[in-house]
């Protein structure tokens, strides 16, 4: 067992679009002004909000979600990754007690979080059309569940003089310091689309808006009082991870994963990109949009979940690409694809006007823009068929959410929502492919990213003695 000192503090809210994101993303700003080597987190599967993290920091964020993870695992990563930094700052998702399911639990939610990892909190609260009753929000959510370590509060959408009433009112009354306030200003507005933000290479003068956020927030946010609240975090007890290479990673036998890294591919978790170097492969990025084809010493390709809707003229254009996709495939190279990729894979896709667009149709059927989410959320997979990465039998936990739909989702694994008797079968599973709607997250699935691996190793090898 070992012991990390780490600052850290979660940045929470009482709902969703409480402006959690332009916050966190101002504060990072702030933070790197004044020196302060700082790594960022977000609670639950979400792809985009780290995004914007990256573009403040540098730095790749990082997800926490105890789904995917164990809370012994959770400490692990938080640690491990957090070395050497000076702050951790996490960014909640949804409301701070907004769990799994429709049953009010608080399982995956960022009080989870913050409770297994022993967290202070800073609670992001609407100081619109209130006076004492944001008093009576902010305890009923420190009196919610034990715990919880409430520590701090920010007041959003409040002017200074209000917030002069409010703050010392707050303090009094709840007994938790008022860290500061965010005036109301048009500027912080990020665009939203229907899975969330726009990502954050889509956001015109993103870096300008992101130091107007900044600037504003040097007036009206007292960091000391936030890295004193930090500061206060105890050390995290964890055990040390232990993951090797499942294959030969001596000069020339290193295998290569060619990673679609573009405008409409961009849905990856850090974990499982680090997971895939950790146990021996070597990543590459490349567009499926511009590039002429896959990188030459590819040994297997991974096609993540983005906006491929958003980009099929150019997707469907790139002949030269979809040519190479295939003929990786028919020589046997491993791929894998999820939500996106896989529509990527499909022989047709339709934009939200209804006009058809070919893909590669490395895989049967059309897809096509239901207008409304479909299949959203965490489920639990279970194999029906063996294939890549999986025998039947093995389960393991992914999550959903996509506006399309397809003719042929597969039926290779079993769909379980949890707390739920929903179902439905998904995913398309070959010697080398596994494609389907699911996102995993490969620290979650060991076993399916070790044979991924392995099958890319073993490619390697054949093309060697070709």
């Amino acid at each position: 067992m070992s012991t990390a000192i780490m600052p850290r503090v979660m940045i929470s809210a009482t709902a969703s679009n409480c402006g959690k994101t332009t916050i966190v993303s101002g504060l990072l700003r702030c933070l790197k002004r004044r020196g302060v080597d700082v790594i960022s987190y977000k609670c639950g599967p979400d792809y985009i909000d780290p995004m914007f993290h990256r573009s403040v920091i540098g730095n790749p964020s990082r997800n926490l979600d105890l789904y995917f993870s164990t809370e012994p695992q959770i400490k692990t990563l938080l640690a491990e990754s957090s070395t050497g930094k000076q702050l951790a700052l996490m960014e909640g998702a949804m409301g701070f007690y907004d769990g799994i399911g429709n049953d009010c639990s608080t399982q995956a939610s960022a009080y989870h979080v913050a409770h297994a990892t022993d967290t202070p909190v800073i609670l992001i609260v609407d100081g619109r059309g209130v006076s004492l009753t944001i008093a009576a929000v902010i305890k009923g959510m420190m009196e919610f569940r034990e715990g919880n370590n409430i520590k701090g509060v920010i007041i959003n959408r409040c002017s200074k003089m209000m917030c002069s009433f409010l703050g010392p009112m707050i303090e009094r009354e709840c007994g938790v310091k008022v860290v500061g306030h965010v005036v109301t200003d048009p500027e912080f507005t990020l665009e939203s689309r229907h899975l969330g933000l726009v990502t954050a290479g889509e956001v015109e003068g993103l870096q300008e808006k992101i130091d107007h956020i900044a600037d504003s927030l040097e007036q009206s946010i007292d960091f000391d009082a936030l890295m004193q609240i930090a500061e206060s975090a105890k050390p995290i007890e964890y055990e040390p991870s232990e993951v090797n290479p499942v294959v030969d990673v001596s000069d020339g036998k290193q295998p290569v994963i060619a990673v679609a890294n573009d405008d409409a591919f961009c849905f990856y978790y850090e974990e499982s990109l680090e997971t895939l170097r950790r146990l021996g492969a070597r990543i590459v990025e490349f567009s499926p949009i511009s590039d002429e084809a896959i990188p030459e010493e590819a040994d297997a390709c991974y096609f993540g979940g983005g906006y491929p809707e958003l980009h099929l003229e150019e997707l469907s254009s790139n002949k030269t690409m979809i040519d190479s996709v295939v003929k990786a495939h028919e020589a046997g190279m491993p791929i894998f694809a999820e939500c996106g990729g896989f529509l990527y894979l499909k022989q047709s896709m339709e934009d939200p006007d209804g006009k058809s667009w070919p893909m590669t149709g490395i895989l049967p059927g059309n897809a096509w823009y239901t207008g409304k989410l479909m299949r959203f959320g965490y489920v639990e997979l279970e194999a029906r068929e063996s294939g890549m990465g999986f025998e039947v039998g093995n389960k393991v936990r992914a999550h959903e959410f996509h506006y399309y739909d397809s003719e042929f989702n597969g039926q290779a694994m079993h769909a379980q929502k949890p707390l739920s008797k929903r179902s439905w079968d998904c995913c398309i599973a070959e010697p080398n492919l596994f494609a389907g709607f699911p996102h995993l997250y490969l620290p979650s699935c060991m076993e399916f990213a070790s044979r991924f691996v392995e099958a890319a190793g073993k490619f390697h090898l054949e093309r060697r003695c070709r």
